[in-house]
């Protein structure tokens, strides 16, 4: 959508106001914090998908019957 909207002039406008809003001094800290949340983010996606039950470790939400295991 935003994609052909956008020129090199459009962006230049975006990031000066960036920094009219944010100020020099907090720029490096807001693209630490975006970065670490980023990464973050990244782990839990991955541990989510290696926390799928598959077809030998099914996930179980009660307890187990020993006398129905096959």
């Amino acid at each position: 959508m935003f994609g052909n909207a956008l020129s090199g002039w459009h962006l230049v406008i975006i990031l000066f106001i960036i920094l009219l809003l944010f100020g020099a001094p907090k720029l490096p800290g807001l693209a630490r914090s975006l970065g670490q949340s980023m990464k973050i983010f990244k782990t839990e996606i991955k541990g989510d998908k290696n926390d799928e039950p598959t077809a030998e470790h099914p996930k179980s939400d009660g307890p187990v019957d020993p006398a129905n295991k096959p």
